[in-house]
């Protein structure tokens, strides 16, 4: 990559699923690459929900590099999740009506439950499909599926994980890794940061940062995406041969089904 940079340039991988995203150096200046990212980069960094993004530059190879900020800091603790600024800053990109319609003039339609219920059914395979509590989840989202309509859709990351959470020198948060976007309920962040970090007699505090009420239907529609979410991820792990992780989600499946 440095014939296309110059020699003057650093670059290493910086880890990833995908192996598109880079730590340069050049000279005194700083900054996290990545190559091909979307056009939805810049509007996230012009509402500060990303480090700030420093230029665009197209490649011979027609290759499209973007460079952000290269902040000092960290990823958030598990621990931390429950913390207000996370609530705060989740609540505002829900909120952007620049963001969503900046994704939706990207192709982005939509996602409604039929859909993701109709990939789950062709994507899972007879192995999986045999576990008693994977067929458990699936009749809960069958039966459920249109009790669940939410008219309001937003802009969703769908990966709250707290490693995609950086917290820099100055205590600005930032929420990373934005390749999963989609328009959608926002119950599908909420219940995913829920499920995975905050102890079920807390739920309602931490809605109450966000600005939100706990009531039965926004349990309901937490309850079904997390579902959705766990049993893609027993199947993507299965695919990709991880069966320590794979038996992970089915064993938070099991937990899940009895909130």
């Amino acid at each position: 990559m440095e014939d296309y940079f110059g020699h003057d340039w650093e670059i290493v991988p910086a880890g990833g699923a995908t192996g598109e995203a880079f730590y340069a150096q050049h000279k005194e200046n700083r900054y996290f690459l990545k190559r091909n990212t979307s056009p939805f980069l810049a509007s996230l960094s012009a509402e500060g929900i990303v480090p700030k993004l420093v230029w665009t530059k197209r490649l011979e190879t027609g290759d499209v590099f973007t460079a952000q900020q290269w902040l000092n800091g960290r990823e958030l603790k598990p621990a931390e999740m429950n913390h207000e600024n996370v609530a705060k800053l989740l609540k505002k990109i829900h909120q952007s009506n620049h963001l969503l319609s900046m994704l939706k003039r990207l192709g982005k339609t939509p996602l409604q439950p039929l859909h993701i219920l109709q990939n789950l059914m062709q994507e899972i395979d007879e192995d999986i499909l045999s576990i008693l509590n994977v067929q458990e989840s699936l009749k809960f989202l069958k039966e459920n599926m249109y009790k669940i309509h939410n008219e309001r859709k937003v802009v969703c990351h769908c990966d709250v994980n707290h490693n995609n959470w950086l917290l820099d020198e100055t205590n600005q948060l930032y929420l990373i890794d934005w390749d999963g976007a989609v328009v959608a309920d926002p119950a599908i962040d909420i219940g995913s940061l829920l499920y995975w970090y905050i102890p079920r007699d807390e739920w309602e505090n931490w809605l109450n940062l966000y600005g939100l009420t706990l009531d039965d239907h926004l349990l309901l529609r937490m309850k079904w995406y997390v579902l959705s979410q766990t049993l893609h991820s027993i199947q993507w792990h299965k695919d990709k041969s991880r069966f320590s992780e794979m038996n992970k989600w089915i064993e938070l499946l099991k937990h899940y089904l009895s909130l």
